[in-house]
């Protein structure tokens, strides 16, 4: 009895067209393996070649999201609000659209993240015409928490990183920016934001951002890695990022607090925090990287050369009353001094007449 190959052979047109199909068949799958490995070669190269989409890491414990489960004032909650600052199902509102208002909120936990990136979605919005609103809100990572002050609801001389969104211009006399503009700065402790010239004396740059009393969302997306400060923005409702600001070389320490913060004036808008996502950057460094490595102590930008020009806050009430006391002493003691000298002298002159 012929077996099956030995029928196959007596049937010559049959074989030809199955090892046909067969080899078409091999063909086809060959070239799909090879495919696969040369897409799969190249996405791993270029995953290790980019250092722009590291692996990131949600980290809850220094975020901030709906339904603000984190926020409140037991030492148990990891963020903290002060000032006129309130939560909403929707959002935190560090002020709301009313004059002389001021907010914020901090976290409680400092970050000891080496590479991080931030994901807030923010809203601005109000009843004011353009130019007739104010003032803007700011992202923080500084040493200093919950201190209240003239820089967007906190304090000058802060020592950290600051992100301003502001919204209005408080020197006319330059219209190279147009507002709202968004701007970083890094403070050292001894350098002043100077608020009437909207930090242009120590800012590091920015990007003109319209993200007033607009219908869509709008994100700000600031990145540290390798001591390189990036900033992005998606406020056209598009939902991409465009580059703001990229400035290598800025040194900031680790255990500082993460916070924002609001203030209004004489013109006012609401300043609302939706959400506030940190992420951790995983990204390799060589043996050599890390044995150069030095810890930081003092936030520092290289290669700038920024003048400290301290400004003049003006005395406190404490200070104004101890200098008016010192003055009367001084000045009771002065008198004082001089009744005796002109009793000694007048005494003197008594005794020439005798």
């Amino acid at each position: 009895m012929a077996t099956s190959m030995e029928k196959l052979k007596k049937c010559p047109g049959f074989c030809s067209r199955f090892w046909g199909v067969s080899g078409g068949l091999l063909e086809h799958v060959s070239v799909s393996v090879v495919l696969v490995l040369v897409l799969a070669l190249v996405e791993r190269g270029s995953g290790n070649n980019n250092a722009y989409e590291p692996e990131e890491f949600l980290k809850r414990e220094y975020s901030l999201t709906k339904p603000y489960q984190g926020l409140g004032s037991s030492s148990s909650s990891h963020w903290e609000l002060s000032g006129n600052a309130m939560i909403t199902p929707e959002h935190v509102r560090l002020t709301p659209d009313l004059q002389s208002r001021q907010g914020a909120v901090w976290s409680r936990i400092p970050c000891y993240i080496r590479d991080w990136e931030l994901q807030v979605h923010f809203k601005i919005h109000g009843q004011g015409k353009k130019n007739l609103n104010g003032d803007g809100l700011a992202i923080w990572l500084t040493k200093e928490r919950m201190q209240a002050g003239p820089v967007f609801g906190n304090r000058n001389l802060f020592t950290g990183l600051g992100i301003f969104v502001d919204t209005y211009p408080n020197e006319d006399k330059h219209h190279e920016r147009v507002f709202p503009y968004i701007s970083a700065m890094v403070g050292n402790g001894s350098l002043a934001y100077d608020h009437d010239q909207d930090g242009r004396n120590a800012d590091l740059g920015g990007c003109t951002a319209s993200v007033r009393n607009v219908d869509h969302d709008t994100f700000l997306l600031v990145r540290y890695m390798r001591n390189t400060l990036m900033i992005m923005v998606d406020v056209e409702g598009k939902q991409e990022w465009k580059e703001c600001l990229e400035v290598p070389g800025v040194h900031l320490p680790q255990g500082y607090h993460f916070g924002a913060s609001s203030v209004t004036g004489d013109l006012s808008d609401n300043h609302d925090l939706i959400s506030f996502k940190l992420f951790e950057l995983t990204v390799e460094r060589s043996p050599e990287e890390l044995e150069n490595e030095e810890e930081v102590l003092i936030p520092s930008v290289d290669y700038r050369d920024v003048p400290v020009h301290v400004v003049d806050e003006g005395m406190s009430t404490l200070t104004l009353f101890f200098l008016f006391v010192f003055s009367v002493v001084g000045l009771v003691l002065l008198i004082v001094v001089a009744l005796i000298i002109y009793q000694r002298w007048k005494d003197r002159s008594r005794k020439r007449f005798y």
